[in-house]
């Protein structure tokens, strides 16, 4: 059989199964289905879907989201796995690798309320409901008046306990508000100066086992997901992520990440934020900036910045 006549590369692709993460796994999926891929999903339930009584600092973190899908992975019934990149771990486990970061979605958070325009004008003492400690400590900066309360479960779960009355306003990734058609249900959106993003946000990672099988199917897979990776996102996400994997890269860590590409030829921006959960040491924000060509080079501008929060006071 010859090139022309090969049937195209079948490919399973492991996915959690919230709304959001299938949307995200078929946007992967037509993608390879484009590029000649004959491509499925494997739908699984993690560990971080069942537990949401607690926050995810005190069970695990955001690890919990991905080990089942690097088991399926590991036993090969899946072929990759798709993954918000913020939930990714900073530190993949040994025999894992991300295969390619494709172009980032919005970045931002989201503002989200039935009864108010904006975080300004929440009443003194209103519930602002948040899983992540970054938002915590950056409302806590922009608003101590109010009261910070966990929120935790899928998209949806959190709309419905929003729209239940059980908080005044919630704070999400707008990306996923955005991807699942529901815009319409952001209030404000938080600029950078306000709410800075964590590293990773808005943008996809691709995990594959890092030994590949040296078959014309796994070359197929391989030359596909090079094709999807979009060099920019890579890099500035890579840059976002070493700050947090030098200062300690887990979700119990309350920091925010976030490189932006300026006007000068290959110069990556990259700013970073601090700040104390129990609100006794003020917020602590750096930048810095170089230009950038490769990982290695990504990876040292993060490593830079999260020398500088540690000497402007950051404690891990």
């Amino acid at each position: 059989m010859n090139a022309s006549t090969r049937p195209p590369a079948a490919c399973v692709i492991a996915t959690r199964e919230s709304r959001l993460a299938l949307w995200q796994a078929q946007h992967i999926q037509q993608r390879l289905q484009a590029q000649g891929l004959q491509a499925t999903l494997l739908g699984m339930t993690t560990r971080g879907d069942q537990i949401l009584d607690r926050s995810l600092s005190k069970v695990g973190g955001k690890g919990l989201f991905v080990k089942e899908l690097e088991a399926a992975l590991a036993d090969g019934r899946a072929h990759l796995a798709v993954h918000s990149l913020k939930d990714v771990p900073m530190e993949l486990p040994a025999g894992f690798a991300l295969a390619c970061v494709p172009e980032r979605g919005n970045p931002h958070d989201a503002f989200v309320s039935n009864h108010y325009a904006r975080l300004e004008d929440l009443p003194e003492g209103a519930v602002v409901g948040t899983s992540s400690l970054r938002r915590q400590v950056l409302l806590q900066h922009l608003r101590p008046d109010l009261r910070i309360e966990p929120l935790r479960g899928n998209l949806d779960t959190r709309l419905r306990k929003l729209d239940e009355g059980q908080f005044s306003a919630i704070v999400l990734a707008a990306a996923g508000l955005e991807r699942l058609q529901l815009a319409r249900r952001i209030r404000m959106q938080f600029t950078p100066e306000q709410m800075l993003p964590a590293a990773g946000q808005g943008a996809l990672g691709i995990e594959v086992l890092a030994a590949q099988p040296h078959t014309p199917q796994a070359q197929q897979l391989q030359t596909a997901l090079q094709a999807l990776s979009h060099l920019p996102t890579w890099l500035a996400t890579a840059a976002e992520r070493a700050v947090s994997r030098a200062l300690g890269g887990s979700c119990s860590v309350p920091l925010a990440a976030h490189a932006v590409w300026a006007e000068a030829p290959d110069t990556l921006w990259l700013r970073a934020a601090w700040g104390d959960p129990q609100g006794q040491r003020p917020l602590v924000q750096v930048q810095a900036s170089a230009a950038i060509a490769t990982l290695a080079q990504a990876q040292a501008l993060g490593e830079q910045v999260a020398q500088l929060l540690r000497q402007a006071g950051a404690q891990v």
